[in-house]
């Protein structure tokens, strides 16, 4: 995947087009994340014995993660992210507008 854990990305497609967020969690193997405030929908939630109190509450739910582009603050948009290594042989992503480190 692209993005990781902590990342600002910003979507591109859906019903939540232009949002940006931060992700919240990461699933390599559905090539899923969830971001903070984008896809938000209804759970209605028993009372359980740790939480006494049911009722309706929001959450955000996953999104594909080719629906999403890592955010640059230099170019001020949502930028695609390539690699390379450099000379102490840390492999790292790159902006392929900017060509700045994104790590």
């Amino acid at each position: 995947m692209h993005v990781k854990k902590d990342d600002i990305v910003v979507v591109i497609s859906g019903k939540d087009k232009g949002k940006k967020g931060k992700i919240l969690h990461a699933i390599p193997k559905k090539e899923r994340i969830i971001v903070e405030g984008v896809n938000m929908v209804t759970k209605h939630q028993k009372p359980t014995q740790q939480s006494q109190q049911g009722g309706i509450i929001k959450q955000e739910a996953a999104i594909h993660v080719s629906n999403v582009l890592l955010w640059d603050k230099k170019a001020n948009q949502g930028v695609r992210a390539g690699h390379k290594v450099l000379e102490n042989g840390e492999k790292v992503r790159v902006s392929k507008k900017t060509g700045e480190v994104l790590d």
